[in-house]
């Protein structure tokens, strides 16, 4: 895995698209979030700015660092028959699937870090209240979002095809998961639909370690929801991972 992980990072350090979505993409997109959030009535909702703007960086540090950019490496591999051989060698499936999405995820781990620390200094957060719930949420959406782009993978028939396959859960995280639009603004019988998606709890965990919000019930409803979406996916990448070219 330690091998697999290595080359990867080599492989991704040589693909400046891929290098550039997963590295400025997910930095920029929260600063141009700034305007249309300020609009919002926050204080209504026991919100402020900091509160809103945090996690969704760190959200898009998971689908643009982590998600995204894992589904173009696991299809650009397959389609160069990488995985094909890997899995003739003494490498594992889980193995192989893991080692090569170490990259994206230590990306996406330094990138969530980096938008903390950041945010201290230039949003004048304070430290979370319940930091453990930031550390569960940030490590199940790492989880998360590298189990869903390798189920991704295997209904991308090409690279180029990667960017229209990775819409659909993309979209429905920034717009529905509490993302760009926080639940909390929504209608009480949508934002409980909403809840259910797989990023929910996710960003759920990660906000409420800062508004200290969350009871004990709520944190182990995020929790179990998230590890349900987690097993699930699990079960969908063993069951439908395509290891060969689609042709």
């Amino acid at each position: 895995m330690r091998a697999l992980a290595r080359a990867e990072l080599t492989l991704l350090g040589r693909s400046p698209g891929t290098l550039f979505v997963a590295l400025f993409v997910p930095l920029a997109l929260p600063a141009s979030l700034r305007t249309t959030v300020k609009d919002m009535d926050l204080a209504k909702h026991g919100l402020n700015l900091a509160e809103v703007l945090l996690p969704a960086a760190m959200g898009f540090a998971l689908l643009f660092a982590v998600y995204t950019a894992l589904v173009s490496t696991l299809v650009a591999r397959r389609e160069e028959l990488v995985l094909k051989r890997l899995r003739t060698g003494e490498a594992g499936d889980g193995e192989i699937l893991v080692g090569g999405a170490v990259p994206a995820v230590a990306i996406g781990l330094a990138q969530c870090l980096l938008v903390a620390v950041a945010s201290t200094a230039v949003l004048d957060v304070e430290l979370p209240g319940a930091p453990h719930l930031a550390v569960a949420g940030v490590l199940l959406g790492l989880v998360l979002s590298a189990v869903f782009a390798t189920l991704t993978s295997a209904v991308t028939r090409t690279v180029e095809s990667a960017g229209v396959t990775v819409m659909p859960f993309m979209m429905l995280s920034l717009i529905a998961s509490g993302i760009t639009v926080p639940l909390e603004v929504f209608p009480d019988r949508l934002r409980t639909v909403c809840e259910l998606l797989p990023l929910s709890p996710v960003m759920a965990l990660i906000r409420g370690a800062w508004t200290g919000e969350l009871s004990a019930a709520e944190t182990l409803g995020h929790l179990l929801t998230a590890l349900a979406w987690i097993v699930l996916g699990c079960f969908a990448v063993r069951r439908w991972m395509r290891w060969e070219p689609r042709r």
